[in-house]
């Protein structure tokens, strides 16, 4: 693999000047109406365009038109004597392979009956049989229910799978392979059949996935694709479950096709050549499950499956694969850029490949810091004398996700844009915010088996209270559209898109610290660790043996006091599960929350978002290593 020493980045006045990569932009434009209360409702001048009622009628267009055409390609995975798995050369789709497969394994699923009271659950990473059995249920009608793998595989009680399995009660069981032995021992009842791509199950019987790809297709298959329409649900993808236990979107084929449509109208260059896609993100999340899966069917597209991730371990495969398959365009969350930007000032091999017909980047997920930005636009400019467009917007899982985009390549990290044609858009304020509302075609019905949770989550008005707050980029040009404001709640986001649940991750905090712990505020949006600032209460003096008048400042960095911390630190780290719950850093503050500032209530709750508001700097010094003293877990 060939490294170089990167030459000098352009001056930013020549990056400042530097053409773009053409890059049609079809919504530009928008209609502002006012409300009372201060309410305002956005719509894009631009009319949403007819649309299929099944996604199926697309991919069965491709199907007859392309048949030949690589649909999915995933690395295939050769087990050796010692029990690893190495990534070999691409296995490859087509378009008519899939298709036949697929109708395959809907005959399978109707012969057992499965239907939206009783789908199927999905226990996988991205795979060549978790996209086959997922047509299968397309051509079905039957809906399928992604799992986030971390459910099955790194849990210690399952207690989120449990809640999913009562949520949606299956029918039927796939897994990948006897990695998820345990989870379905733990969960699945000995009567619902389980279905393996690999392997065998120790404690149970179950069906290889050949079997139903072995199944006849009979003329079943064609009259339930017919009986599909606009409001058939395709599948449920679970929220994070954050602040309380995941609720099932429901997802129809009228949200996922209209989403589609909305995006092609938005993102012209999707249509304008033949769509390649390199991607690893989850198909049990909606940025790859609708958004990036939904778009390659919906474009007779190549999706290569990329089994890296931006993980220090992962990055490695992902940046192989970009040296070798050139996309057209590219998703990433920030944290994925950030590596790839990195790499890109070294790697030609890398810089030369991903940059060859690239038409447009695209980040979604959290924030993407400015500096990573810059460096993309830099290497493409040593590279190919153009700048590559970053585009991004705003969506959720109850969007399909699509809702807000961009109008032009001028765009700075934080910017949104403004409807997608067909969605109505309502800034209502709430608590000192402008919370932004959704009301169209792409818009989950709602929660399933959740009249509770659906009736708060629709305004009076039928908007989807998304919980976004936002701001106008310049409040003069409404067309240039939006700015992401942050969340109304507490929770945020990791740079990798992970959602990190406060509330419970602060409790815990402040029991371990237990006497000496007042309160702790938690950081991270759009930083790639969560990290912790602590109020400690007047008993931390207990730990050290300086004088009572001791200023407070002393006492927190005190190594006895810094010693008890550390402790504690590393005892959470223990618990931790994953990036979302594991404190990476943690100062003890001496300056203690201000009333006035609206850090602390007369009661002495504490006021995260003020908190964070008014300590930004302080923030900035944690994460850039540049306030003694620091504390980080020892393992």
């Amino acid at each position: 693999m060939p490294v170089t020493t990167p030459p000098p980045s352009p001056a930013p006045d020549i990056v400042a000047r530097a053409p773009f990569r053409p890059l049609r932009f079809g919504n530009t434009r928008v209609q502002v109406r006012d409300g009372t209360g201060g309410v305002h409702y956005l719509q894009a001048e631009q009319a949403l365009q007819p649309y299929p009622m099944r996604l199926t009628d697309r991919l069965q267009h491709w199907v007859q038109t392309r048949p030949q055409r690589t649909l999915w390609a995933r690395r295939r995975r050769v087990r050796q004597s010692d029990g690893s798995v190495t990534l070999g050369d691409w296995e490859r789709i087509s378009y008519a392979e899939a298709w036949a497969a697929a109708r395959a394994v809907a005959q399978a699923l109707l012969e057992r009956g499965l239907d939206a009271q009783r789908p199927v659950l999905i226990l996988s990473e991205n795979s060549l049989e978790h996209a086959t059995l997922a047509l299968g249920c397309l051509l079905a009608g039957v809906p399928w229910v992604p799992v986030s793998p971390a459910y099955s595989l790194l849990s210690a009680d399952h207690a989120k799978l449990r809640h999913i399995w009562a949520t949606v009660t299956p029918g039927l069981v796939f897994a990948q392979d006897e990695r998820y032995a345990r989870a379905i021992e733990a969960v699945v009842p000995p009567q619902v059949e389980v279905v393996l791509a690999d392997g065998s199950l120790p404690q149970r019987g179950s069906t290889p996935f050949a079997a139903l790809r072995a199944t006849t297709a009979t003329p079943a298959v064609d009259a339930a694709m017919a009986a599909t329409g606009p409001d058939t649900i395709v599948k449920f993808l679970f929220t994070s479950g954050s602040t309380q236990a995941p609720k099932a979107v429901v997802n129809t084929q009228r949200m996922w096709c209209a989403n589609q449509q909305q995006m092609t109208q938005c993102m012209p260059v999707l249509a304008e050549e033949d769509l390649v896609l390199m991607d690893w993100l989850p198909w049990n999340h909606t940025f790859g499950g609708n958004h990036n899966f939904g778009m390659v069917l919906y474009h007779g597209g190549t999706l290569y499956i990329d089994d890296g991730k931006p993980t220090p371990a992962l990055i490695g495969e992902t940046l192989r694969n970009l040296r070798e398959i050139a996309p057209t365009v590219y998703f990433n969350v920030p944290s994925g850029f950030e590596a790839i930007a990195h790499a890109l000032q070294h790697n030609d091999a890398l810089r030369r490949n991903l940059l060859s017909r690239v038409r447009m980047f695209f980040y979604a997920g959290a924030a993407l810091a400015q500096p990573i930005w810059d460096s993309l636009y830099a290497s493409a400019i040593r590279e190919v004398g153009e700048r590559i467009v970053m585009a991004t917007g705003l969506g959720m899982t109850e969007t399909a996700p699509f809702a807000l985009f961009i109008t032009s390549p001028d765009v700075r990290a934080g910017d949104l844009g403004i409807p997608a044609p067909g969605l109505e858009v309502k800034l209502a304020p709430v608590d000192g915010k402008t919370e932004v509302r959704y009301r169209g075609p792409n818009v989950t019905p709602g929660y399933w088996r959740n009249p509770r949770d659906t009736a708060a989550a629709f305004d009076e008005e039928g908007f989807f209270r998304s919980g976004d707050a936002v701001t106008w980029i310049d409040a003069t040009d409404v067309h240039r559209g939006l700015r992401f404001d942050g969340r109304i709640a507490e929770d945020f986001k990791l740079a990798t898109g992970t959602f990190v649940s406060v509330g419970p991750l602060r409790a815990r905090l402040i029991a371990a610290g237990a006497p000496y712990v007042h309160d702790a505020v938690i950081t991270g949006l759009n930083r790639n660790e969560v990290g912790a600032m602590v109020f400690p209460t007047p008993r931390v003096r207990e730990l050290c043996p300086l004088p009572p008048d001791a200023s407070l400042h002393d006492v927190v960095q005190h190594p006895a006091v810094l010693a008890h911390f550390q402790r504690v630190l590393d005892a959470l780290a223990q618990q931790a599960t994953g990036s979302a719950n594991r404190i990476a850093r943690l100062i003890l503050l001496a300056d203690p929350p201000s009333i006035d500032r609206g850090e602390v209530t007369d009661k002495g709750s504490i006021n995260q978002r003020a908190v964070l508001a008014h300590r930004a700097e302080l923030v900035d010094q944690l994460y850039a290593d540049a306030l003694p003293p620091i504390l980080k877990p020892r393992a």
